[in-house]
């Protein structure tokens, strides 16, 4: 391992050139190359600036990726089957041991964090805040049976808050990373890492999220997830060269908050549970599509007709998962489309979340949506993530890029369209 200031003269000098291009410089552009160093010399004198390590204390770069949904839209919380993909925006940190029983982390543009590892327990004044993920992984890796260790931290993140491209779970892979460098010997793999980092969400955190959103961030690439057995999902990477398909991943970021939506969420969850537990099931995926459709008539009745639909959109999304990734195993991108479109389709009418009924007036996803439709010519779009508010995705031809971006833009404000790539790397060690 190297201290912080040999790692920034290797940074420096171009030693990680290579670790570097294989993240952040997809489209193949030196200055993509140029801005990943400079960004990562930054973070680590941000360290030594803000610690003060001694010269003889090892420092590493590691990076949690965000994710985006691109099949199966709130499927992975009844045991579905997704397929999502790390990108190239992400939060990146530099850490190094500290020889005390406290985790110190401070993130750009954020009040310092300060967690003891002595006391590990629930704290309800923490619920909703980084501290709580820290606090959620470090007891997941201790109660695993690994000693912990402090550390210090400094990150920077490009991954947009409320974009979509869940930034605490990226969040919660590049602590898990962390731990597992400095206290793990490296020995948890990144679907353990995932399941540390949904336990830190679901407990500490208090979100019912699924695992998607961790599994997207800590495997890396396209990946199709089948949940059917949580405790053990098949993972399985899709090999796909989406820079061959002539179309850009596009995040059109509305600018509507995620905030107070987590009883819209929770309806979700509830009413597809709801609809399962007539038929004495915890999960959708444990009620067979044709049993589901004999008793519609009777499940309004009980249940309601928006419990019915959602059901609806899980029973015809799951399956859609699985016909995507095998379209983009078989290079068969225009069929991919298709059924990215008639997921975004699904979404808005059946599992109904492209819009809050607790705030009618903002409808800041159907309008661009609306919007994109209209610009699109041979490509795809949907709402992405969990909904209500925050982000499009789109998938936008080559050649219509610049028209594309422009009107998104005059709508929503300049800055607002990102163009992503699918990394092939989840969360990692990027250096050290």
């Amino acid at each position: 391992m190297n201290s912080c200031q040999n790692l920034l003269n290797a940074l420096r000098a171009g030693g990680h050139d290579k670790a570097l291009a294989a993240l952040y410089a997809l489209d193949g552009a030196q200055d993509s190359l140029d801005r990943a160093r400079d960004r990562a010399c930054r973070v680590v004198q941000s360290l030594m600036d803000a610690f003060s390590p001694a010269e003889d204390v090892p420092a590493a770069l590691f990076s949690g990726p965000g994710r985006t949904e691109i099949g199966g839209n709130h499927t992975d919380h009844q045991h579905g089957r997704v397929l999502c993909g790390s990108v190239d925006m992400d939060m990146l940190a530099c850490a190094v041991p500290n020889g005390k029983h406290i985790i110190r982390i401070q993130s750009e543009g954020y009040p310092a964090l300060e967690v003891g590892l002595d006391e590990l327990s629930i704290r309800e004044e923490e619920k909703n805040t980084s501290a709580a993920l820290v606090r959620g992984v470090a007891a997941r890796v201790r109660e695993l049976g690994f000693t912990l260790s402090g550390f210090d931290a400094c990150v920077t993140s490009t991954v947009l808050s409320g974009s979509g491209l869940s930034s605490s779970a990226a969040y919660e892979t590049l602590v898990g990373n962390i731990f597992n460098h400095f206290c793990c010997g490296d020995h948890l793999d990144p679907v353990t890492i995932a399941r540390i980092g949904q336990y830190a969400e679901n407990v500490y955190f208090g979100k019912p999220c699924g695992l998607m959103d961790q599994m997207g961030s800590s495997v890396g690439g396209a990946v199709f997830i089948d949940f059917a057995d949580p405790a053990n999902p098949v993972v399985e990477r899709v090999d796909y060269d989406f820079s061959q398909s002539g179309h850009v991943l596009c995040i059109v970021d509305t600018a509507s908050s995620h905030g107070d939506l987590t009883d819209d969420y929770a309806d979700i969850t509830r009413e597809m549970g709801a609809v399962a537990a007539r038929f004495g099931k915890k999960v959708l995926r444990d009620v067979s599509v044709t049993d589901f459709r004999a008793a519609i008539p009777a499940l309004r009745q009980k249940c309601g007709d928006r419990a019915v639909l959602r059901a609806m959109h899980f029973y015809d999304d799951d399956h859609r998962a699985l016909l995507e990734a095998a379209a983009l195993k078989n290079g068969d991108f225009d069929f991919f489309l298709s059924l990215v479109n008639q997921s975004g389709l699904s979404s808005a009418l059946h599992l109904q979340n492209t819009w809050s009924v607790h705030d009618t007036r903002q409808q800041a996803i159907p309008l661009a949506l609306a919007e994109a439709e209209r610009l699109l010519d041979g490509g795809a779009c949907r709402v992405h993530g969990g909904g209500f508010a925050g982000t499009i995705q789109a998938w936008v031809p080559n050649g219509d890029l610049a028209q594309f971006k422009a009107g998104m833009e005059a709508l929503l404000g300049e800055g607002k369209c990102h163009i992503l790539h699918i990394r092939p790397q989840g969360g990692c060690v990027v250096a050290e």
